[in-house]
C-alpha cells in the first residue's frame, strides 16, 4: 500500500502546486533491509527540515506490480520521479549515491521552479493558473490500473495458451482418427476372410488351411490392440493439458517391426502387383523409441507408398546404421515423387499437393509423421528417388545399452 510517510509544502508558495521535489522509496520486509531501510529514513527526515520534498513509501511486498512498472531489480530503491527525468537509486550505498546526485536534484527543482514562475504569468482563460499535473498524487491510481494492465496481461497469456491447447487437441484428434482407418481396414478384412469362408454347419473353415486362419485370427488381435491404443491416446488428448504426443520409449528392433508392418499391409501391395524390395542390415541397431508411435510412421508413410506407387510399380524399404547416435530408415516408391518448392509443405497440418486433391485423405498423415519423429528427437525429410518417385527418411536414436 502507499503511505504518505512524511510531506512538506512551503507556505509561500501556491497551495495549487505540489512539492516541487517528489520521491518513492521501495521497501520490502527483509530483516536484512531493514536497517538500511531505517538510515535512508532517517537521512531524509534530516533534509527535509532544509529542503522542500515529498516522499512516500511502497512496501513491494503488497504492491509487487508497481516495482515492475518501474523495473525494480532489487530494494530497497529511491526513485526521483519529479522534475523529469525519472532517475533510480538502489543497491547498499543509496545514502552515498543519494549526497551525490542532491545538488544537480536542487539544480532541477530549481529549473522546476522558474519555469512555473513563468507560468503563472500565464492565464487561462477564467482567470486561473493551469496547475500542473502532480505524478506522485496519480501513483495510487496508476497503481491500480497497472494491477488491471497486469491481470488482463495475465489472462490473455491464459487464453493464447488455452487457445493453443485446443488446436492442438484438434490436430491430434483429427491425426488419430485419420490413422484409425487402416488397423480398422485390416480387422475388417481379416474377419471378414474368416467370416466368408466359415461353415456354421460343419464347424471349420471352408478353403483356409488352418495356419491361414490362425494367421488371420492373430492379425484381427493385432489391429484390434492397435485400434485400443489409438482410442486411449484421443482420451488422453481429451482431457490432457499437454502439447506433446505421450512417449514411452524402448528398446526395439526397428527392422522387425517394419517387416511386421509390411506383412499387415500385404495385402494392399500385393492387390496393385507391386514389388517389395527390402534392404535391412542384419546388424541394425535396436533404437530406443515408442514402437506403436514408429507403428504410426511406417503404415503412414508405406500406405502413401503403396496409394501413389502405380500398378506393378515398385516399393523399397532401407536401414542405414548412419551415425553412432542415429539409425536411418527410407521408404521409396516410383509414384509421381514431390516438387521440390512443396518439400517441406508436405509436413504441414492439412497441406496436400493440388495434383492430390481428388485423392483419398486428409494431409494429416506426415504431419502426424513428423511430430512423432521429433517427439524422438529424431528428423524426417523426404528427396527424389533414382528410380523416380519420392525417397521418405527419417532417423531415430541408437538404443545406449
Amino acid at each position: 500500500m502507499l503511505k504518505h510517510d512524511y510531506m512538506q509544502v512551503s507556505q509561500d508558495q501556491p497551495t495549487y502546486f505540489e512539492a516541487p521535489l517528489q520521491l518513492l522509496l521501495f521497501v520490502d520486509g527483509r530483516p536484512q533491509s531493514r536497517q538500511q531501510v531505517q538510515r535512508i529514513r532517517a537521512y531524509l527526515k534530516e533534509l527535509q527540515a532544509e529542503y522542500n520534498f515529498e516522499v512516500q513509501i511502497i512496501d513491494v511486498g503488497q504492491q509487487p506490480y508497481l516495482a515492475e512498472h518501474f523495473k525494480l531489480v532489487a530494494t530497497p530503491a529511491l526513485i526521483k520521479i519529479h522534475p523529469e527525468p525519472k532517475q533510480v537509486l538502489a543497491g547498499s550505498n543509496i545514502i552515498a549515491q543519494l549526497k551525490n546526485w542532491w545538488p544537480r536534484w536542487q539544480t532541477a527543482v530549481d529549473a522546476y521552479l522558474k519555469l512555473q514562475e513563468d507560468l503563472q504569468e500565464r492565464l487561462d482563460d477564467n482567470g486561473r493558473v493551469s496547475p500542473p499535473k502532480s505524478t506522485i498524487n496519480s501513483v495510487a491510481v496508476s497503481a491500480e490500473l497497472i494491477k488491471l494492465s497486469d491481470e488482463i496481461f495475465h489472462l490473455k497469456q491464459e487464453k493464447e495458451r488455452l487457445q493453443e491447447q485446443l488446436q492442438f487437441k484438434d490436430r491430434v484428434i483429427a491425426m488419430l482418427a485419420h490413422d484409425l482407418r487402416n488397423p480398422l481396414t485390416a480387422a475388417a478384412i481379416a474377419i471378414e476372410t474368416l467370416q466368408a469362408n466359415y461353415n456354421i454347419e460343419a464347424g471349420e473353415f471352408q478353403r483356409l488351411k488352418p495356419a491361414m486362419a490362425a494367421h488371420l485370427l492373430k492379425q484381427a488381435r493385432t489391429q484390434a490392440k492397435i485400434i485400443d491404443r489409438l482410442i486411449a491416446d484421443l482420451l488422453q488428448v481429451g482431457r490432457g493439458n499437454d502439447k506433446e504426443l505421450p512417449i514411452i520409449p524402448q528398446k526395439i528392433e526397428l527392422g522387425q517391426l517394419c517387416l511386421e508392418v509390411l506383412e499387415e499391409l500385404r495385402d494392399r501391395y500385393t492387390a496393385k502387383s507391386q514389388t517389395l524390395e527390402t534392404d535391412i542390415p542384419s546388424d541394425l541397431p535396436c533404437v530406443y523409441a515408442d514402437p506403436e508411435r514408429i507403428r504410426q510412421v511406417l503404415v503412414n508413410l508405406l500406405d502413401n507408398a503403396i496409394k501413389y506407387t502405380p500398378y506393378g510399380g515398385k516399393i523399397t524399404v532401407a536401414g542405414l546404421h548412419r551415425t553412432t547416435q542415429k539409425v536411418q530408415f527410407s521408404i521409396g516408391d516410383t509414384g509421381p515423387g514431390i516438387p521440390l518448392e512443396s518439400r517441406d509443405l508436405i509436413f504441414e497440418n492439412h497441406f496436400r499437393l493440388q495434383r492430390d486433391q481428388s485423392t483419398d485423405g486428409y494431409g494429416i498423415g506426415l504431419c502426424l509423421c513428423q511430430r512423432i519423429v521429433r517427439s524422438h528427437y529424431g528428423q524426417i525429410w523426404v528427396d527424389s528417388s533414382p528410380n523416380g518417385g519420392a525417397w521418405f527418411h527419417f532417423t531415430l536414436p541408437v538404443y545406449p545399452f
